[in-house]
């Protein structure tokens, strides 16, 4: 039988919450700002790291391997990762993460102006700045409802969502100026700079209520999150989802440097940056799409029309007519990963929370990682217009995942927040 997946729907928020409510929270509104510059800042870094390497090598190999260096390292600690922020104070975790990506971005941007970063210590360096946003990740992802009320959970969600999307917008296209005109060393820097918002933020917050959900050793904690995964075919089926996709669709961010090549370091900053703005207006159409489609409907569709611009990506070399090939990517790469996220945030009670959410970041980062390599070097074999071509095929044979593992946004609410036996 298929396996449903339990997703909130509007009709269980309160009539007088909207779609930016959380904001009107302080607190929220305050990490929501921080999260955003830091985004925008973190973007601005892809930008400067894809185009420095095509400045020190055309190996496509190579340029691919600067995404997969970024999200490598989840195939090192994000499991960990998630039960330290189940069992410590995710505070102090978040803390530490945000301090250690300022120090590795501030390093390569002072290495960079001195001109001393080869193409193997761009990839160390940027493997380090992953390490940390790993790290990140799992307890970012779970302190949502402590700093929003109950109500407003499923709204934050969105808000989070749409944040990060402004930056994709904006982070990139920023990111190719400043590149253009400055260099990549001085890109590395203005990332640096950009944590510091959310350390502040974080150095300042008073958190309420906190117990450890767990004792002991992280290795025991580590068992029972993957005991929850194995038990639970809910989780099971939004992770074979995310697999399925994340692994195709990773050639495009892993050849797009090469593709906007001939166009400057501008033109490839306006180029993610299409990509982005089509995010956001994905994100803004996708309430009324939710609406007249089944989930299932919307990300099936989605999924198609990303393969169809993974195609063309490879084969539209005019400027304009490429931006946007890729601002409708980003529209239905939003349909896609906004389902797969909303259900990763509430297949889950809170207490293995975390845990829960680093198997779905294991699963998401982790196939961009391995696709990445595999595109770039499939690329350097038959030509990036090939690889695309063969990513588009890949996404399309993913679509056989749906029959067997349903998304739903009927009848279901938020997955409670209990105490585990």
């Amino acid at each position: 039988m298929a396996e449903t997946i339990k997703m909130p729907v509007a009709k269980h928020l309160p009539r007088s919450s909207s779609a930016l409510a959380p904001l009107g929270e302080p607190l929220f509104r305050s990490l929501w700002i921080a999260a955003v510059i830091s985004y925008t800042g973190t973007w601005m870094q892809n930008v400067g790291a894809g185009w420095l390497m095509t400045t020190l090598t055309m190996s496509p190999f190579k340029v691919g391997m600067v995404q997969a260096a970024a999200t490598l390292p989840v195939f090192l600690v994000i499991v960990p990762a998630g039960a330290l922020a189940d069992m410590i104070d995710r505070r102090r975790l978040l803390l530490f993460a945000q301090t250690w990506m300022v120090l590795a971005s501030a390093i390569l941007g002072i290495l960079t102006l001195l001109q001393v970063v080869t193409p193997w210590v761009l990839l160390l360096f940027t493997f380090l700045l992953g390490l940390g946003a790993v790290m990140n990740d799992p307890a970012w992802q779970a302190i949502t409802p402590e700093i929003v009320s109950r109500e407003q959970h499923a709204s934050a969600v969105a808000l989070n969502s749409a944040g990060f999307n402004v930056a994709r917008a904006v982070g990139p296209a920023l990111g190719g100026i400043v590149v253009a005109s400055a260099g990549c060393g001085i890109t590395f820097l203005l990332n640096a700079l950009s944590f510091f918002g959310v350390i502040l933020f974080l150095y300042h917050w008073k958190r309420q209520g906190h117990e450890h959900v767990e004792t002991g050793r992280v290795f025991d904690a580590i068992k029972i999150g993957f005991s929850y995964v194995r038990k639970s075919t809910v989780v099971q089926s939004v992770l074979i989802r995310t697999g399925a996709f994340s692994l195709a669709a990773s050639a495009i961010w892993a050849l797009l440097p090469i593709i906007a090549r001939p166009h400057g370091a501008t033109g490839y900053g306006i180029l993610v940056g299409s990509f982005g703005a089509g995010a956001l207006a994905g994100a803004a159409a996708l309430p009324r799409l939710r609406r007249q489609f089944s989930v299932d409907g919307v990300v099936a569709l989605a999924i198609a029309a990303f393969a169809l611009v993974t195609f063309f990506a490879g084969r539209v070399h005019d400027f304009g007519p490429l931006c946007v090939v890729l601002f409708v990517g980003g529209t239905a790469w939003i349909g896609i990963l906004a389902c797969l996220n909303t259900a990763a945030q509430t297949m889950s009670p809170d207490w293995v929370r975390a845990r829960a959410l680093s198997m779905y970041l294991l699963v998401l980062q982790g196939g961009m990682a391995l696709g990445s390599a595999a595109w770039g070097a499939l690329a350097t074999k038959i030509g990036v217009r090939g690889a695309l071509l063969w990513s588009a095929l890949a996404l399309l044979v993913g679509l056989t995942s749906i029959r067997r593992h349903r998304l739903s946004a009927r009848d279901v609410e938020l997955a409670p927040s209990v105490v585990r036996d």
